[in-house]
């Protein structure tokens, strides 16, 4: 997007050094590493991060209103309402596609946005391990608010740690290990010094918890919660010492509720330039847009792109049972404007912020992007291509 620094960025670019970036990840964290790493950053132009800027104040505003939790009190389902709710989320994920405006400028249009943690840790590694394999401009920057790699880390430990003895704070997931995002839980630990914890190994006494290592049992007192219940659900049967939903006594690092006000279900009370027409299907009362295919039929309750349908007619509009739960978003158009060494390629940009429990709104914190050729962004979509997947931004200062 940045003309410069990516002509630049394509001239120094080898296959060689790639091949040596991806192999860094093994040397790190073996196998770790599960998904695609794309050959290239993204570098973001000054007047395109002040309007994603605009963008994600004028959300977070509606966020932080009074009228927010009302609004989305039905989001939590009454099976799965987690006890001591904090009284806003830790963490914030934005999704916005970069397109084009009628006057031809550069614009974000936001796809979805989470309550929920990203890879935090993750992503502060993957842009420090650019910089040590290729030539990114001394005037581009990663991360805000920190100026060096372990100021980040210093960040990160005090939202997530919030002062605790990290032996006593555990990354929750329900068997971490078979995660695609577990490269992030490999790099958490080095940064922090907490362990993912699999769900099934916990175990309760009273209203405390507690985790097994080296053979001694340790007290659990914050959460760093990586586990949805879209995940749980596909262990039915799983025997427990613990339940999701008890009322224990630690503190949360991104409680389990906010997942789901904070998701598609939020899109349609926001309001914004940069916010593309959605309602619940339930609001259309059967009188739907003429021009469903100009629009993408997203369930609330999923994750990682499942249920989303690209083109749509009437007759799956009104077979839906549960209107209520679905959102209908007029498609937006992504503009392809990553200079690849074989064409144009497509992108979206993550902002990730962290909210400490006494603070008034959230912090940005980092971001990451993610590139594609496909119909759909997500990198499992995109396994056949190069110069997609998922990357790291750098943003001109």
């Amino acid at each position: 997007m940045h003309k410069q620094a990516r002509e630049a960025f394509n001239r120094s670019f080898t296959d060689s050094k790639y091949e040596a970036f991806v192999n860094s990840f093994e040397t790190d964290f073996p196998g770790q590493l599960d998904f695609r790493v794309a050959e290239t950053p993204i570098f973001v132009p000054k007047e395109l991060l002040e309007k994603i800027n605009i963008a994600s104040e004028q959300i977070i505003e509606t966020l932080r209103s009074p009228e927010f939790l009302s609004n989305t009190a039905r989001a939590v389902p009454a099976d799965q309402n987690v006890p001591n709710e904090n009284k806003h989320t830790s963490f914030l994920a934005i999704d916005f596609a970069i397109c084009k405006n009628e006057r031809g400028e550069l614009t974000p249009q936001l796809i979805e946005l989470q309550g929920f943690p990203s890879v935090f840790g993750y992503q502060a590694y993957l842009s420090e391990s650019f910089k040590k394999h290729f030539q990114i401009p001394e005037n581009f920057r990663y991360s805000f608010g920190a100026d060096s790699y372990e100021e980040y880390v210093g960040k990160l430990k005090e939202l997530i740690l919030a002062g605790e003895d990290p032996e006593h704070v555990i990354l929750l997931e329900i068997f971490p290990e078979k995660q695609k995002t577990r490269v992030d839980f490999a790099v958490t630990e080095a940064m922090l010094g907490i362990k993912a914890v699999c769900y099934t190994k916990l175990i309760k006494e009273g209203r405390n918890l507690y985790y097994e290592k080296d053979g001694q049992k340790i007290q659990v007192k914050r959460i760093y919660n990586r586990l949805i219940f879209d995940d749980l659900l596909n262990y039915p049967n799983l025997e427990t010492s613990y339940h999701f939903t008890d009322d224990v006594n630690v503190s949360w690092a991104g409680h389990p509720n906010w997942f789901f006000r904070i998701s598609k279900f939020s899109i349609p009370f926001l309001k914004s330039e940069y916010v593309p027409e959605t309602k619940f299907v339930s609001d259309y009362e059967g009188k739907f847009p003429a021009d469903l295919e100009n629009y993408v039929l997203k369930p609330l309750f999923s994750f990682a792109g499942s249920g989303v349908q690209l083109h749509i007619a009437d007759v799956d509009l009104m077979g839906l049972s549960d209107p209520e739960n679905y959102i209908l978003q007029r498609k937006v158009v992504y503009e392809p404007v990553i200079q690849a060494p074989d064409g144009l390629v497509k992108c979206e940009v993550r902002m990730m912020y962290g909210w400490k429990d006494d603070a008034d709104k959230p912090e940005l914190f980092v971001s990451l992007s993610r590139l594609s050729r496909g119909e759909m962004i997500g990198v499992r979509f995109n396994k056949d291509f190069t110069w997609v997947g998922g990357s790291a931004a750098f943003f001109e200062k």
